[in-house]
């Protein structure tokens, strides 16, 4: 088989692809987290959060294959295996059972405050060597920044 070539040069395709790398892992991560959250949220808001909560995970899945393909399109392999999102997590563990939607509420608040941050060092990184990959991650940040307005918004 061939493999897939990129006019970027080695070290681009290497930045770009190690920035692609890690938010392909938060991507990953965050749909989990927001998942396990929305099966265990209960409260006065349950049904407010609880879909809210389906939202990202949708835009997460979303936004994770977008950043897949992109790698592979510029020659670097994706890896999204469990042990691989397990190995790079930035995130905390979930407790077991069922969690009041205030809590919910603030865990994802402060969650997705650091994905938009580690995204917006990857969107900085990007800039030189790859434009394209940097306009994927801009659009990235400005779905999860919005994510975090409602969020807080919820409180």
């Amino acid at each position: 088989m061939s493999a897939i070539r990129s006019p970027l040069s080695d070290e681009a395709r290497s930045v770009t692809g190690e920035a692609l790398q890690g938010a392909l892992v938060d991507l990953i991560d965050l749909s989990l987290y927001a998942k396990q959250l929305h099966w265990n949220v209960i409260g006065r808001t349950f049904r407010s959060v609880h879909r809210q909560l389906d939202e990202v995970v949708e835009l997460a899945r979303r936004f994770a294959d977008a950043v897949a393909e992109r790698a592979v399109a510029i020659g670097v392999n994706p890896d999204g295996q469990a042990s691989t999102v397990a190995r790079g997590t930035h995130l905390h563990g979930v407790e077991v059972g069922y969690l009041a939607d205030e809590k919910v509420i603030r865990l994802m608040t402060d969650v997705l405050a650091g994905v938009v941050t580690r995204m917006r060092t990857r969107m900085d990184i990007t800039e030189q060597p790859d434009p394209v990959t940097q306009d994927l991650i801009i659009g990235v940040v400005r779905e999860l920044e919005e994510q975090h307005w409602m969020f807080q918004a919820m409180v």
